[in-house]
């Protein structure tokens, strides 16, 4: 049974005073009832809430469900008496002051009570008020210890949850003492540099700072220690714990420190241990990504070269650097030759990994403090300041046409390549930035007309070149529309018997303001520009009407030979756009031979070779324009269903028995018969080289020896089909010479 006296006042929020209003609880063990309930009442009258039990082990249950302040206990009951009931107190930690009540006054019960942890003994029988007073000092004793307990609970888990936070903080968080040296240090600078705390503990600060950033640091810290700025911050560069092979990394943090006043809870010793408070936040991923973003503005991610704004801007110190110092300064445009077709051959992965492989190719011959850069394609520029003369700038440009000579090995692949490399010099060709880049970029477009595969300097005269290249452009749209180009024929002749084999159809351009116009001129800015397209569709339609109706006439073995642009074959409609062609001209597709570059040789892609295929099926001759100037591997003639091969005209020029030329065209020609496959030789003009080629087994010849490029007509009328040469004139008439 229990009874419980409720105050009629209301419980403070605190909880010391909480704690203070409430009742205490007693538990009153005795074997006497009577005895029992009379001190139950006297308890419960005072306020106290009490529960009764009889006898020890009743107590003993109870305590073990049941949590009291104080428990009255009785040392004589049957079968379990107070001494065991204080032994359980004892072994089990009940949390209750025991004050015995007991007739037992013997020394040695009274001793051995208080020795198993009796708070106090009160004899019976007991006057009422010092029994009240003995039981209202244990309460107070008890809610104390309760207090105090709670309190060291609380300062521990405090203490446990700020180290933990501490400890745990993603920063490093470190105090200083007046000298600068870590009085304390967290557990995050061992995973963020790798140091042990004993290791910094008592070292100065800048002993993890490195070095470039050492004098900002001194400064840094010693303004802490003398400024009234409650918090100050700064970005520094941290160095971590170095490896058994005495290497160091550099990592990014943005510090943070403030003064420990002198209103700090810590008392005068402890403030010259602990003067300075900071943090150290890891920021070298921030850091990173900005330096990402920032070289993302000024650079070629390809390359990773400057790109065209980092070169204009370090252009324009250098301009105003050689203008205040009176020095030159050269200004390079880079393109790359042949990089169109080796891109559209095997594709951007492979033409992306030839400019990264060319970069740094082309970074090997520049100087430190000169900048390439990537202007954007295949183009690069590049800045020499401070060079003595032209001459400087045209050593440069020659290492790098030399450096990039050797062929690139990229996934298997051996490409070569070459470069048309203008240069503009300051102030001769200009003293700003758009005029020295506008004439490097002229300079090297006059390169690139001349044959490719070079460096030339800029010069005034060569501004005319640029704006006529511009016109050219402008004036061929026009002529495609009014069908102002015309088909020239040249000879095909058969070394066997000399009989005409066939023609080859060759474009020409009759400018009505510049005249006649080598095709060297125009074509290049059709396969720019992307015309060529349309002038290889109206050669091919109108060669077929002029060789188609010679075939009607009388002549029909005549076979009729065309080129065509890598910008034609690349089109997803080429081989339909061929059957369209032969089914509306009536051409049969057996005297009919396309010529493709020697680039195409370098593509691996399978719909290249299934449209060659489809052609080849169809009874269309396919030949090598120019073979043995392009590098590509003989490997590949497999791949391609070539029926023939064309020496360049470069080698015949050349020819004579003992030449190198002679062993190189002899190799081809041996190549090709072991291949079985034809061989056609261009440029020949000497009747020796006929003979020589005729010897080798060289099956066609083509070139000046036989007529100029001529209309079809020409041609029919000097060399009638099926009429053997005249070796006696042919070796003395030179048509260039009329």
């Amino acid at each position: 049974m229990s009874a419980v006296l409720k105050p009629e006042h209301h419980l403070h929020d605190s909880g010391d005073s909480a704690a203070e209003e409430l009742p205490g609880r007693v538990l009153v063990v005795d074997d006497d009832q009577r005895l029992a309930e009379s001190l139950q009442k006297l308890l419960v009258l005072r306020g106290y809430a009490v529960d009764l039990v009889f006898g020890g082990q009743a107590a003993i249950n109870r305590l073990k469900s049941a949590s009291y302040d104080v428990v009255l206990l009785d040392l004589a009951m049957p079968e379990v008496d107070g001494h065991q009931v204080l032994q359980f107190m004892r072994s089990a930690g009940v949390n209750a002051l025991a004050i015995v009540v007991s007739g037992e006054s013997a020394v040695d019960h009274v001793s051995r009570a208080l020795r198993q942890g009796a708070h106090d003994y009160i004899k019976k029988p007991y006057v009422a008020d010092e029994l009240m007073t003995t039981v209202s000092n244990a309460v107070r004793k008890k809610r104390l210890e309760d207090s105090h307990v709670e309190m060291q609970r609380r300062l521990t888990r405090s203490e446990r949850l700020h180290r933990f936070l501490v400890n745990n903080s993603p920063d490093i968080i470190f105090i200083l003492d007046q000298q600068g040296c870590f009085s304390f240090i967290n557990s995050k600078v061992e995973t963020l540099l790798g140091y042990r705390r004993s290791d910094l503990l008592g070292q100065h600060v800048t002993r993890i700072v490195e070095a470039e950033d050492q004098e900002k640091a001194r400064y840094f810290f010693e303004h802490a220690h003398t400024s009234n700025d409650s918090e100050r911050a700064i970005n520094m560069a941290l160095i971590s714990r170095p490896t058994p092979a005495g290497e160091s990394r550099k990592r990014h943090f943005e510090l943070t420190m403030s003064t420990i006043g002198d209103d700090d809870a810590l008392g005068a010793d402890a403030r010259q241990r602990y003067e300075i408070y900071g943090t150290a936040r890891d920021i070298s991923e921030q850091i990173e990504a900005e330096e990402f973003i920032n070289f993302q503005a000024y650079h070629d991610i390809l390359t990773r070269l400057p790109n065209r704004s980092l070169f204009k801007d370090r252009l324009s110190v250098a301009i105003t650097q050689a203008h205040r110092n009176q020095e030159k300064l050269a200004v390079m445009f880079i393109d790359l030759d042949r990089f169109k077709v080796i891109n559209d051959s095997l594709g951007h992965t492979m033409g992306d990994r030839l400019l990264q492989s060319v970069s740094q190719r082309l970074l090997s011959c520049v100087r430190k403090g000169d900048t390439l850069s990537r202007f954007g394609g295949d183009e690069f520029t590049l800045l020499l300041p401070d060079i003595k003369s032209e001459f400087t700038a045209m050593q440069v440009a020659e290492k790098m046409l030399e450096s990039i000579k050797s062929p690139f090995d990229i996934a298997g692949h051996e490409i070569y390549i070459g470069a048309s490399i203008g240069i503009a010099v300051y102030p001769d060709a200009g003293d700003d930035i758009d005029a020295l880049i506008k004439n490097a970029d002229i300079a090297m477009y006059r390169i690139k007309s001349s044959g490719k595969n070079g460096s030339i300097l800029f010069s005034a005269e060569m501004n005319g070149s640029i704006t006529r290249r511009h016109s050219l452009e402008q004036d061929l749209r026009k002529a495609l529309q009014h069908n102002e180009l015309e088909i020239c024929y040249q000879p095909l002749v058969d070394t066997a018997n000399t009989n005409l084999y066939g023609v080859e159809a060759l474009i020409r351009w009759n400018h009505p303001r510049y005249g006649r116009l080598s095709p060297a001129e125009f074509i290049p800015i059709a396969e720019d520009s992307r015309l060529i397209v349309e002038i290889d569709r109206q050669t091919m339609r109108e060669a077929c009407l002029h060789v188609g109706a010679l075939h009607r006439q009388g002549h029909p073995e005549l076979s009729l030979s065309i080129n065509l642009s890598p910008v034609m074959v690349e089109r997803e409609d080429f081989v339909q756009h061929i059957f369209d062609t032969l089914q509306a001209t009536a051409f049969p597709a057996q005297r009919l031979q396309l010529e493709i570059t020697e680039g195409l040789l370098l593509n691996d892609r399978k719909d290249i070779v299934e449209k060659l295929l489809q052609l080849t099926r169809a009874g269309i001759n396919l030949a090598i324009d120019d073979f043995g100037t392009g590098f590509s591997s003989l490997s590949y003639l497999h791949k391609f269903p070539i029926n023939t091969l064309k020496i360049d005209r470069s080698f015949v020029q050349k020819l004579h028995s003992e030449s190198e030329d002679a062993c190189i065209v002899s190799a081809i020609v041996s190549m090709a018969q072991g291949l079985r496959m034809n061989i056609v030789a261009e440029g020949v003009e000497h009747m020796f080289q006929f003979n020589y080629l005729r010897s080798l087994g060289c099956n066609i010849v083509q070139g000046y020896l036989f007529g100029e490029a001529t209309s079809l007509a020409d041609v029919v009328i000097r060399y009638p089909y099926g009429q053997r040469l005249n070796r006696s004139a042919t070796s003395v008439i030179d048509p260039r010479k009329g």
